[in-house]
């Protein structure tokens, strides 16, 4: 498959907006943070709260995760559709949410990073780009993820607090992150498989 740069436009939105948005005004902050009972009046934040950081410690994780993921993306060069992919399941993450009732409104890329790092992963394993071992190095991500997602146990426990960073963390959006990020993977692939078994097909009965 060919590479495309558009994953790495996406990147740097990413950055360029968390950034932009650590300086700005809390006020402004506030308006941009996805809620549970008002974002149906607020429908932007299922995209702008991924942007929001609520102290120093959650922005730079964020940011140096997303420094990894960008590098990944630099060397593999992921495809139009896995792109598509990742920036579908950027809001679907969000959104995704709302099937825990004690979560009350989430900020930050931690979910965001987790579809995109799933995304990747699928790419490599289906070997959809060029680069040696793409198999063992998809199988590879996948089981890293797999093995985050089991040690933090979102399912039980969406919402814990961090010591580290002083803030309550919502691990939730990292699984949703993950499942978004491999549902949307997956079927990208299918329908590009039938789309290009049904061109075949019309090429070769002339139709």
């Amino acid at each position: 498959m060919r590479g495309s740069r558009t994953w790495l436009l996406l990147c740097a939105i990413h950055a360029v907006a968390s950034v932009l948005l650590w300086w700005a005004r809390v006020s402004a902050q506030d308006a941009l943070t996805w809620h549970t009972d008002t974002w149906t009046s607020h429908p932007w934040t299922l995209w702008t709260s991924a942007w929001v950081h609520r102290n120093t410690p959650h922005m730079i994780v964020n940011q140096v995760a997303l420094g990894v993921l960008t590098g990944l993306a630099w060397v593999l060069r992921p495809t139009r559709v896995a792109t598509l992919a990742w920036f579908l399941a950027w809001p679907l993450s969000q959104l995704s949410l709302l099937l825990w009732p004690q979560i009350g409104h989430a900020t930050g890329l931690s979910g965001v990073l987790h579809a995109g790092a799933t995304v990747m992963a699928v790419e490599l394993v289906l070997q959809r780009v060029r680069v040696d071992k793409a198999r063992r190095w998809g199988l590879m991500l996948a089981a890293g993820l797999a093995a985050k997602l089991t040690i933090a146990r979102a399912w039980h426990r969406p919402v814990v607090w961090d010591n580290a960073s002083e803030m309550s963390v919502v691990l939730a959006a990292d699984l949703t992150g993950v499942f978004w990020g491999l549902a949307l993977a997956c079927g990208a692939f299918g329908l590009g498989h039938l789309w290009r078994r049904r061109r075949h097909r019309t090429m070769a009965t002339g139709v």
